[in-house]
């Protein structure tokens, strides 16, 4: 199989996959709102968000570095894959103990505290199944990761309304969370064992490598973790519960959104990795293009769609208490869309091993990030923290695309930016004048009015997706 079929069936097992994962997870977001209501969701997403900062420490850019490892010639890859998760486990376990006595210091309810014990369960489970994430992409079989996720989805979903029928509260849907975070990590280990034995390992020699290979990556994934969520927390001790229900609704439809850029760059990091490597800097760059071309024609039209029917897609996942979480959707989608293609930069920083060459520019974009946190989140709450996070976003997109730049020359060719644009505005003026009618039908209109569009100005050619041969 070639290198674009290869892509191709990654793609369209993640694709699939993820609509069924995303549709499950909608559903269960759409209970889980309508059961705690807003001040109860704020409670939920308070203690997501104070766990993520120890998760993503934890973490230590073993995700990608794992994926990139892997892709290197003559490396012993069962010895690698077994440390890896070595690390991530003890890791892992470091999180348990330290997030529950560090929440106590917080002004906090007895609720959120209680939750974030519970929950940091699942993030040790989390972050096992990101390791075995990465090997999966190494080994172009992203299905499996796609099968294992939607089972997981699966499970907490049912968990979701077992807790709703019986009133478990908030603490049963953290439950259900753990438990559906523990049924994907086994089903994806039991995979695993079919291509490669992992057991135990403590090879401290190469831990200390995988350590001087990652920190600079873990730095930049803490920076960016700052400037991501930093908003939230600091909503969490200033303002309501429920301001952070609003705001928390409105960004969980951006979490399944951005997981599109972020599932694609994965299956793309090894073959940008295994080209950098063998020197293939034409092939490199022509899959860095394509990869590019694919993340701009699905993020400039969410932009523009999200601006008529921005109420109506909260309203229809969160329900009637969520509708003011519609004007902060239309300012995230914007950064969501610059994740889109940033995204695709940065893994290809990873992909070169330059993730030190952006430590500064990070550095300076989470710091300035807080400042405007700290400084607009108390006048002018969610708006100020949504209208940041575009900053953030965009200064990451202008970083990445640098340093790929400067190491790599490339430069990428923007014909298909303009004519996704073209065709998105063409979209806008359909849907503005359609707004009325019911929101499904209207999803479907703007993306039949956008794709057709697109077609007719030459926008979906053969030659801007054709990956070549690695």
């Amino acid at each position: 199989m070639n290198l674009s079929l290869k892509i191709a069936f990654n793609t369209l097992a993640q694709f699939v996959g993820k609509i069924i994962s995303t549709i499950l997870g909608l559903i269960a977001i759409a209970l889980i709102t309508r059961y705690l209501g807003q001040k109860g969701f704020g409670e939920y997403i308070t203690i997501i968000t104070f766990l993520s900062f120890f998760a993503i420490v934890a973490d230590m850019g073993l995700t990608l570095i794992s994926s990139q490892m892997l892709s290197q010639p003559n490396n012993e890859k069962e010895k690698i894959i077994s440390n890896l998760m070595s690390f991530r486990l003890v890791s892992a376990i470091v999180l348990i103990v330290i997030a529950p006595f560090v929440v106590f210091l917080f002004p906090y309810n007895e609720t959120i505290k209680i939750g974030v014990i519970i929950a940091s369960f699942s993030f040790v489970f989390i972050a096992l199944n990101q390791i075995l994430t990465g090997f999966f992409q190494y080994k172009l079989r992203t299905d499996k990761i796609s099968l294992a996720e939607v089972i997981g989805r699966i499970a907490f979903l049912l968990g979701v309304i077992i807790v709703w029928k019986l009133n478990f509260g908030l603490k049963g849907i953290l439950l259900a969370m753990v438990l559906s975070s523990f049924i994907n990590f086994v089903w994806l280990f039991k995979e695993s064992k079919k291509f490669i034995k992992l057991k135990l390992d403590f090879d401290w020699q190469l831990w200390h490598k995988l350590i001087k290979k990652s920190w600079p990556l873990a730095v930049t994934i803490i920076l960016n973790l700052l400037y991501l969520k930093t908003d939230t927390l600091i909503l969490s001790l200033i303002k309501t519960p429920e301001e952070v229900g609003i705001y928390g609704a409105a960004y969980k439809v951006i979490d399944v959104l951005v997981t599109v850029p972020f599932m694609f760059a994965g299956i793309t990091l090894p073959i940008l990795s295994r080209l950098w490597a063998t020197k293939k800097l034409q092939q490199f760059q022509q899959t860095l293009q394509h990869s590019f071309n694919i993340m701009v024609i699905l993020a400039l039209p969410l932009i523009f769609g999200a601006q008529i029917f921005a109420e109506k897609i909260m309203v229809l996942i969160a329900g009637k208490n969520f509708t003011a979480s519609g004007p902060i959707l239309k300012i995230l989608i914007i950064a969501s869309s610059l994740i889109f293609m940033s995204c695709i930069f940065a893994h290809g920083v990873v992909a070169i091993d330059k993730q030190k060459k952006v430590i500064g520019a990070y550095i300076f974009v989470a710091i300035t990030s807080v400042i405007a946190y700290i400084v607009f989140i108390p006048k002018y709450s969610y708006f100020g923290a949504a209208w940041t996070t575009v900053y953030s976003e965009l200064a990451i997109l202008i970083t990445s695309l640098y340093i790929v730049w400067r190491y790599t020359k490339f430069v990428p060719h923007l014909n298909l930016l303009f004519k996704s644009l073209l065709a998105s505005l063409i979209m806008f003026g359909a849907l503005y004048y359609l707004k009325d009618i019911n929101s499904i039908i209207l999803f479907i209109i703007g993306s039949c009015f956008y794709f057709i569009s697109l077609y007719l100005i030459g926008g979906l050619k053969k030659e801007y997706f054709t990956f070549s041969h690695s």
